[in-house]
């Protein structure tokens, strides 16, 4: 047998690269029809009995034509492929409704002002001092929690051994799964007891607290990538374990302790729990963190949606702010992938 014929015998046949998207039109096109004929009027049922279909086809053609090895390599593609898209559906749908529903009133005036002595069903008013709040509060919880965090992984990956560590490690997965109203009563008790009134580094306080686990854990994940080899070499050099820390390890791995860092950030950018109960939230503009009532983001998102019934200008602007605070989460993690790819070690030869 010549070896061309080899070749052709042990590659078999194959379905075409066209294939999988003839197939989803088809898996499409026959899960209307069934949804139709069934009388279902839901787009979640058609959607999940065209990939069912999708998945049985799949397998049938792929089956026949290449084999039943090959088939199930093409289901288990195909099963990813349906996963995803049942998680982007949701994601897309939730991102059109708040930019159709936002953009009815968010303009540079809705930027640049305050509520002042606008009344929840009055139209007008802005979100100035929503955007200023959120900025210094979520400022000062990075300012608090960033270091602490970033010092605590570097403790946990090069110089922690024995029950403290341990311990450590422990207590950090433990305020991992907080939930935000505790460390926002946390903070409240403290305030209790001393007889201070709600101020918005109180709020601050309490998402520090939400932040510095995340900033632990993805810190320490960043700094086991780094090769020991480079601790090594700079050890033999006779330079001391900080300074190669400093010099060495924390340098390579800055893209992505920035990058933990900023989704941190984006984390604790929509909690309404902590400043509900510790900052109050404020109608004026109040630029003091460390004085009087203040106002955030989520928590003039919630205001407004509760006193709006549903509709109206409070309702307008509600969806307004939510457009602002994904806008804002969004630009984070665009500069947390941009500062990582920054960053990153250089691969070229």
């Amino acid at each position: 047998m010549s070896t061309a014929a080899t070749v052709s015998t042990l590659k078999g046949a194959r379905l075409p690269k066209w294939s999988p998207y003839a197939i989803a039109a088809g898996s499409v096109a026959l899960g209307i029809g069934i949804s139709f004929a069934a009388g279902l009027h839901s787009s979640i049922q058609w959607a999940l009995i065209a990939g069912l279909l999708f998945v049985l086809g799949t397998y049938g053609i792929a089956a026949r034509v290449e084999g039943r090895r090959q088939a199930k390599d093409r289901v288990a593609t195909s099963l990813v492929w349906v996963a995803f898209l049942l998680a982007v559906v949701p994601l897309v749908s939730l991102v059109w409704s708040t930019v159709a529903r936002g953009l009815k009133v968010l303009d540079f005036y809705f930027l640049t002002h305050s509520m002042g002595l606008v009344a929840d069903d009055e139209p007008g008013g802005g979100i100035y001092h929503a955007i200023l709040g959120s900025l210094e509060q979520v400022g000062l919880a990075t300012l608090i929690a960033a270091p602490i965090g970033v010092l605590t992984a570097i403790y946990l990956v090069e110089y922690g051994r024995g029950r403290l560590a341990k311990a450590v490690t422990f207590f950090v997965d433990v305020m991992t799964g907080i939930p935000s109203i505790v460390a926002g009563l946390f903070i409240l008790s403290i305030m209790l007891m001393f007889d201070m009134q709600p101020f918005g580094f109180a709020g601050s306080l309490a998402l520090a607290i939400l932040m510095m686990p995340v900033v632990v854990r993805s810190t320490e994940e960043m700094l086991k990538l780094v090769p020991n080899e480079l601790r090594e070499a700079s050890l033999a050099l006779g330079i001391p374990k900080w300074r190669t820390i400093l010099k060495v390890v924390v340098p390579t791995s800055i893209g992505g302790i920035t990058t933990g860092i900023m989704l941190a950030v984006a984390r604790i950018a929509g909690e309404t729990a902590p400043v509900l109960l510790l900052v109050w939230g404020n109608s004026l503009i109040n630029a003091n963190p460390f004085e009087g009532a203040q106002q955030s983001l989520p928590l003039y998102i919630y205001q407004q949606y509760a006193n709006s019934a549903g509709a109206g200008a409070a309702y307008d602007r509600a969806w307004a702010a939510s457009l602002t605070l994904i806008a804002f989460v969004m630009i984070l993690n665009l500069v947390a992938r941009g500062i990582a790819r920054w960053k990153a070690p250089k691969t070229g030869r």
